[in-house]
């Protein structure tokens, strides 16, 4: 496959239009990537030459037999027909023979615990045909078959009635495989108890106990009527397995959020958080170096899809959805694998996880969010609030964290520092505040913004002032929330939070040798330079005159984009803007 001169024009529109997403740094800076990665690939070494000749050919054939396992949380359906799979079976093997019992691990949604919990299930039945060619194969030599209970939490509802429901089928379908005996009217807690002592009776074996997505119930029944019994039904049914101990030979939880009011934590006080340990800090998500390892025709054919070299798509890979640390001993970077293989599927980058419903508690654990966002992206969490406390008295940067708007940044003298970790939840996030920063409806807001957006990557100044127009009308008035900012401040924070939700680059306030510049906003062919003059404080003459006189644009004549001052008058009152202008600064 051949570039011709007219794909070499897309290339390099494409390339403007969207590496100014791209973060700064990336690990891999080699113009051989694609003959090193190819050779580890192909299992062949690839002459340089023929290397660009061939490239084409060589993602076609080598695509053509390849199959990403989109949605896909059946071990066994990806290793029988033959899904590309990140192996990480020596750490799940390390993880089962550690000689602990009660282990917890915490990870956002959409992040393959239960394809995780999936191969666990499969490892303890002793389905050694699944794992041939993995390296665990290295590792066990007996693949002794335990009987296993599999709870899928998720399935549990968000009432007491769904959630007795869904454990009764699950207990009776147990029952029924190992013709335990069921008197009438027994408790659930009961029937749990004795699936676990049948089993070990019947097959001379203890159980392994395998619970996914635990707090799914406990998330959607919060702050809600239903909540409370939800609870009791945990602390009667899950109570049963501290008690029975001697009949486990393994326990693994998984969940995002913790309600430490429930047995799982109150009464199994030797329950092993794994969520914060080094060995097990890439168990969920893929890493870079497994991004590298495992998908890089993936990510070739990506490239070619959108004019990207192999090392540009994985920095714009890398900007949309890496970012994630959950250790601060190994901070090692993790993408968002539901992201990551969606986006190596479609060969796009869109928001994946965000659409697949990961915002939609927010609300009920984040109040104001609104007014906290620059807040966020640099916050401060004791390490024992972090890795301990309770969802429900953390506070919002425990919630965040957890459910993985937030992840680490930094980690200095027991205490965290948190932040957003990639490009896709920044914009997630800002685009879930908008409505609520701007007192609009969702659907006003929706149409407003795409009006905005489009006309600001066009450089149409005049229009994309309609649509701010409108977005912002009254609002620094109306807003009570804001009633403790001076004026110009709140107009700041709601024409950012707009930019930034359009997945825009802004900063705020940027300190020149000259002067401060209000707010710089970047897309992907214009850099808009913004100076902000309430009416009252000289409105857009003054502030004309102030990118004049403080040479703002200066920093960025060296950038290919189009440079734009705009002279922004605002109401002083609150309600709204007023006009801008364009400012040539060769007058």
């Amino acid at each position: 496959m051949r570039i011709n001169p007219d794909t070499a024009k897309i290339r390099d529109n494409k390339k403007i239009r969207h590496l100014f997403y791209i973060i700064p740094h990336f690990f891999l800076q080699n113009q051989n990537i694609h003959r090193i990665f190819a050779e580890r690939i192909y299992g062949k070494r690839i002459a340089r030459k023929s290397c660009s000749e061939n490239k084409g050919d060589l993602i076609m054939t080598e695509m053509n037999d390849r199959r990403l396992p989109v949605g896909i949380q059946s071990f066994e359906k990806i290793r029988k027909e033959g899904y590309l799979y990140v192996d990480k079976t020596d750490i799940i093997w390390q993880l089962a023979n550690r000689n602990k019992t009660y282990n917890y691990l915490s990870r956002p949604r959409r992040f393959g615990k239960s394809i995780l919990v999936d191969t666990l299930q499969a490892y303890f039945e002793g389905k050694k045909e699944l794992f041939e060619g993995l390296k665990v194969m290295k590792l066990e030599k007996d693949w002794t078959c335990y009987p296993v209970i599999r709870l899928d939490m998720s399935c549990g509802g968000a009432t007491p009635e769904e959630l007795n429901s869904y454990l009764d089928d699950a207990f009776y379908k147990l029952e029924q495989k190992y013709e335990v005996a069921v008197r009438p009217e027994v408790s659930l807690a009961v029937r749990f108890q004795n699936i676990i002592e049948t089993m070990f009776q019947k097959t001379g074996k203890q159980a392994v106990i395998l619970i996914d997505e635990y707090d799914s119930p406990l998330q959607h029944s919060w702050k809600t009527p239903q909540h409370d019994a939800c609870t009791a039904i945990y602390k009667s049914v899950f109570a049963v397995l501290k008690k029975e101990d001697e009949h486990e030979r393994f326990v693994f939880i998984t969940g995002i959020t913790k309600f430490t009011q429930i047995s799982l934590f109150s009464v199994l006080n030797n329950l092993s958080n794994i969520s914060f340990d080094a060995p097990y800090a890439t168990i969920c998500g893929i890493s870079k170096q497994e991004a590298a390892e495992n998908f890089i025709p993936e990510i070739e054919a990506m490239g070619e899809e959108n004019g990207w070299t192999p090392e540009e798509t994985l920095k714009q890979l890398t900007a949309y959805y890496d970012g994630y640390h959950f250790c601060h001993r190994n901070m090692v970077d993790i993408f968002n694998p539901f992201s990551l293989i969606n986006a190596l599927a479609d060969r796009e980058l869109r928001n994946y996880w965000v659409s697949s419903g990961a915002t939609s508690l927010l609300p009920k654990f984040v109040d104001n969010m609104e007014m906290k966002m620059e807040y966020f992206d640099h916050c401060f969490i004791e390490g024992d609030t972090l890795e301990t406390s309770d969802v429900v008295n953390g506070g919002a940067e425990l919630f965040l964290y957890q459910s993985g708007y937030l992840t680490i940044k930094g980690y200095d003298d027991g205490v965290y520092i948190l932040g957003f970790p990639n490009f896709e939840v920044r914009k997630a996030l800002y685009r879930v505040v908008v409505p609520a920063l701007t007192m609009k409806s969702n659907s006003e807001v929706v149409s407003a913004q795409s009006f905005l957006r489009k006309m600001m990557q066009d450089g149409n100044a005049a229009e994309a002032k309609k649509a701010l127009k409108a977005l912002i009308a009254d609002v620094p008035y109306s807003n009570k929330k804001m009633a403790s900012m001076d004026m110009e401040e709140r107009y700041r924070l709601i024409m950012s939070t707009i930019f930034r939700a359009l997945g825009f680059r802004v900063e705020v306030e940027r300190m020149l040798a000259t002067g401060r510049i209000d707010m710089i906003v970047e897309v992907p062919s214009f850099i808009y330079v913004l100076e902000l003059k309430l009416s009252n404080n000289g409105g857009i003459s003054a502030a004309e005159s102030q990118i004049k006189e403080k040479s703002y644009t200066d920093p960025f004549k060296a950038d290919k984009r189009k440079v734009i001052a705009l002279a922004v008058e605002l109401d002083e009152t609150g309600k709204g803007l007023i006009d801008w202008k364009e400012v040539d600064e060769s007058l």
